[in-house]
């Protein structure tokens, strides 16, 4: 070995165990300058001599070249998920059916990690392939994204052939370094920490996953042999034991217990532990920790019968209400927002929440300066709950809604009809401009890539733009010379915007932002006329004649539709060149009368690609389970709404399933 091939070796080894000091062991002993020098010194070195090239060097670590698509992977060993659990009794029923079959069981009590579940197999101790869970049966090699995990090990310490499972996750660290990113760019804030993971994993660039900081917990052992002489494992806890030997992560809050007491203790242990901890839990997994007595008790259908996944409640804390501001919507709709004593809470830090209107903060008697509980809703938007009036100082007071509007200081009224808002009266309203032109770009109408709030408020600011039509008519030069923009953003911008002229009528009706007209509807109206100049005349009778379309639907169409200001944007978006025609054909009957709701991630599209395929094919989507959901269709990370589905008796399919509906195009279900 030549002097310089060993000075590439010894670099290589002293990277991966400062990597290895600094990602897992959470004790890093040189700082991020000395480590980035020597990584610098690294790469210079492998530029030069690419005959010493080494797939398993820090310096591939990065991300390679970008993906057309994912492959599909067969799981050798199928990837259930978990029973879900949402109260302590509901605990002590499972506990006391496995005592029924395995009397006074250990069980390995661990944190439930937020994020996305995938496969890792390793061939003579090498990683070789990672998948994620998909549907369970099939899921999606994201092997080069994986690579780019600095906890992850490349190569084991041992030549053992085995595949492990384990939870992909973003450090809160990191998805608030994130979201501020976003923000200064103008871009959409990402919703929590495991969507974002999830997103990441699942980026065809893996630079981009390498980017984003990645990390994951091992927590089973799928197949294969811990140990070179075939020794095997007896209980859970020496799996993860000797995965840690081998160099795997592996979670150290865990414990094993025995009987309903102690593993309740530790879930409340767990759950105010929560704050914290570096990454997100969404509950505690209680699994059989001695392996034999598994395969006793066997798998259910998706589920094993040796394990359940209690559920955290929405966690609520308490903090001060500083203030109350006033927003306006692109309707019009003025909406309080609570300002916030900044709170953790769910993952992120929340300074601001929804007070809906001011019924809303009459009935619940909320007041400036008092003391409030929130939460998220769905872990995602953050809400007030309720106030704290026992705790109530002197110096709280009454919120009252403005008179005139915020933005464009005309008059504001009550509209009661409209679910008790207050409304501006100015069609000109500057705010009402800026939120429809965000509201026309957003991802479900025409999916304007990269024109966020701050850069359409940039735009009208500039004098660029008066309203969506005129986006068509920017130039790469007018936008390249606005604060933070440049040639390539600028680019980009217009050919998005080009893009957007083929989305078709169905977005653009929805685009076009008609009081009460959602997604769904928008569809229906675009394959019942079939052109947006069809559209432009058709009547309330015409209108009503579409199943599931009202009096107030119909009425808020055709006045939409009867005011100058709109029909000349509709036509200057026609001139423009936008597609003004229906690109889905009209919806068939053979879904017609059937209830969808989507929950998970599903492995080959979004959930609004299905949700789209289901509409087409003459289906509703819903947001939520009820007795009248036809099917739940569930993929990976499926939650509450498969609990609730599965406790209604709805029946409860996946992806390719829908897809065979559909092909089929058969109502006999």
């Amino acid at each position: 070995m030549n002097e310089i091939e060993e000075k590439i070796r010894k670099l290589r080894s002293r990277l991966l165990y400062h990597a290895k000091k600094y990602y897992v062991e959470d004790a890093p002993e040189i700082s991020d300058y000395e480590y980035d020098r020597m990584y610098a010194e690294l790469l210079a070195l492998e530029a030069a001599h690419p005959e010493y090239f080494d797939p398993e060097s820090p310096s591939q670590r990065v991300g390679g070249k970008a993906l057309d698509k994912f492959e599909k992977v067969t799981h050798t060993v199928q990837m259930n998920s978990l029973s879900d659990v949402f109260s302590f009794e509901e605990l002590e029923e499972f506990l006391t059916r496995v005592d029924g079959a395995v009397p006074s069981a250990s069980y390995s009590v661990e944190p439930k990690i937020d994020g996305l579940s995938v496969s890792l197999r390793y061939e003579a101790g090498v990683f070789v392939q990672g998948a994620t869970r998909g549907d369970g049966f099939v899921g999606e090699d994201v092997t080069q994204n994986l690579r780019t995990i600095f906890s992850l090990p490349m190569q084991l310490p041992e030549p053992l052939d085995l595949t492990v499972r384990g939870e992909v996750y973003m450090p809160r660290q990191v998805f608030e370094r994130l979201n501020r990113t976003r923000e200064e760019a103008g871009q959409a804030l990402l919703a929590n920490p495991r969507n974002a993971a999830a997103g990441s994993l699942r980026q065809l660039d893996p630079q981009v996953a390498a980017a984003r900081g990645l990390e994951i917990f091992i927590f089973n052992l799928q197949e294969g042999s811990l140990y070179a002489d075939g020794h095997a494992a007896t209980t859970h806890t020496e799996t993860l034991d000797r995965l840690a030997v081998l160099g795997f992560p592996v979670l150290e809050q865990r414990k094993t217990l025995q009987g309903y007491d102690a593993i309740v203790a530790q879930i409340r242990r767990l759950g105010e532990l929560r704050d914290a901890l570096a990454y997100d839990i969404d509950g505690v997994v209680i699994k059989i920790d001695d392996l034999s007595q598994r395969v006793l008790l066997g798998e259910g259908t998706n589920t094993p019968k040796w394990a359940v996944a209690y559920k955290f409640p929405p966690e609520q804390k308490q903090t001060r209400l500083e203030d109350v501001t006033v927003a306006v919507g692109r309707t019009g709709v003025l909406t309080p927002t609570a300002v916030l004593s900044p709170v953790r809470l769910a993952g992120t830090t929340v300074s601001r929440a929804t007070l809906h209107n001011l019924e809303f903060i009459r009935e619940r008697d909320i007041r400036i300066g008092d003391i409030v509980t929130v939460q998220k809703a769905g872990d995602i938007i953050p809400e007030v709950v309720r106030s704290h009036p026992e705790l109530r100082g002197e110096q709280t007071k009454l919120f009252y809604m403005p008179t005139h509007c915020p933005s464009c200081g005309e008059p504001v009224f009550y509209d009661a009809d409209e679910g008790a808002a207050t409304r501006c009266t100015n069609s000109k309203c500057p705010a009402q401009l800026s939120r429809g032109i965000e509201h026309f770009a957003s991802k479900d109408a025409m999916n304007i890539d990269g024109l966020g709030p701050q850069l359409v408020d940039a735009l009208l600011k500039g004098g660029l733009i008066t309203d969506a039509a005129d986006l068509y008519s920017l130039r790469v030069e007018e936008i390249a010379d606005l604060e933070r923009m440049g040639e390539k953003s600028a680019q980009n911008l217009v050919a998005a915007i080009e893009r957007s002229k083929s989305a078709g009528l169905e977005r653009l009706i929805y685009a076009l932002g008609i009081r009460n007209v959602g997604e769904v509807a928008a569809a229906a109206l675009a394959a019942r006329f079939g052109t947006l100049e069809a559209c432009m005349e058709a009547s309330v009778e015409q209108i009503l004649e579409i199943r599931d379309f009202g009096q107030i639907t119909a009425d808020c169409v055709v006045n939409f539709f009867s005011h100058t200001q709109n029909r000349e944007l509709c036509q200057r978006l026609t001139e423009a060149g936008l597609l003004t025609e229906a690109v889905a054909q009209p919806a068939d009957d053979f879904l017609a009368g059937l209830t969808f709701v989507l929950t998970g991630t599903l492995p080959t599209m979004t959930r609004d690609e299905a949700g789209a395929m289901i509409k087409a094919a003459g289906g509703k989507v819903a947001g939520s389970v009820s007795s009248k959901t036809s099917f739940v269709v569930a993929g990976e990370a499926a939650g509450s709404k498969l609990t609730k589905a599965q406790q209604l008796g709805v029946r409860i399919i996946d992806e390719e399933q829908l897809k065979q509906m559909i092909q089929l195009q058969t109502s006999e279900i």
